[in-house]
């Protein structure tokens, strides 16, 4: 899990950096018009919204573009509805990539997504075929300057946290049951505790090891799914060398 688990934290790096050129707050406000219209515009009383405010945060997204992200979903502005769709298909190598989509035309998605992945050396699949690769996990990520490594072991498992890797230089990061991933967030907000990203994701059971020409083109292809603009989060299965993603991402 290792090379996944650095894949996680570049692709944060990675989202900040394209926020400062304003190119992830549309897919941010999507999902913020998504989750007002399902639980309501208070954050207080809807996780779903409150989650995705963390990422705004992060991303610096003005206040103006939250609530007029926030006002389209309850109805107080007008606005396009969208739809949630994942997508399946197998990269490189034969690693499993999974993508989770919101878009107003489905067809037009799912015909570009398509375009992509076999254009790069990707075969999409049906629904269910990679899926079951992956489950559901809550990954928060936590400065190392804000805590120190014993005191966030024994806040987050006390909490109800599956695990604390520390392994990143920067970065803690905690692995929650999705369950579980409301109330440790919880108690670390009651702690004042900075927390740079918090998300519901997907994460493989096994991986697929990749070097070389495979794993260049794998990381090509993952980037170009999360580029397009309908894509909201992809995951993949790979383990790749932590030298070759930073020689990938520019890192």
């Amino acid at each position: 899990m290792s090379g996944h688990s650095k894949w996680s934290t570049i692709k944060h790096r990675k989202a900040a950096a394209d926020a400062k050129k304003g190119k992830v707050f549309s897919k941010i406000a999507k999902e913020i018009t998504v989750a007002a219209k399902i639980g309501g515009g208070d954050p207080t009383m809807n996780p779903r919204l409150r989650t995705i405010l963390t990422k705004a945060r992060v991303a610096n997204m003005p206040a103006a573009n939250i609530d007029k992200a926030i006002k389209k979903g309850t109805g107080e502005l007008p606005g396009v509805s969208y739809e949630e769709a994942s997508y399946e298909c197998y990269g490189p190598g034969g690693v499993a990539i999974i993508m989770t989509v919101l878009t107003d035309n489905r067809n037009r998605t799912v015909a570009e997504i398509r375009h992509i992945i076999d254009k790069h050396n990707g075969r999409m699949t049906e629904a269910g075929s990679v899926s079951w690769l992956f489950e559901k996990k809550g990954l928060i990520l936590i400065p190392k300057t804000a805590i120190s490594e014993d005191d966030l072991i024994e806040l987050a498992l006390e909490a109800g946290a599956e695990d604390v890797s520390t392994g990143d230089e920067e970065f803690y990061e905690i692995s929650t049951d999705p369950k579980q991933f409301a109330a440790v967030r919880e108690q670390l907000d009651a702690r004042k505790i900075a927390v740079e990203s918090a998300e519901l994701t997907k994460v493989p059971k096994t991986t697929v090891k990749l070097s070389g020409k495979e794993a260049k083109q794998a990381l090509e292809l993952v980037e170009l799914l999360e580029d397009h603009e309908d894509v909201q989060d992809v995951q993949a299965n790979f383990d790749i060398p932590q030298e070759v993603m930073a020689e990938i991402a520019g890192d």
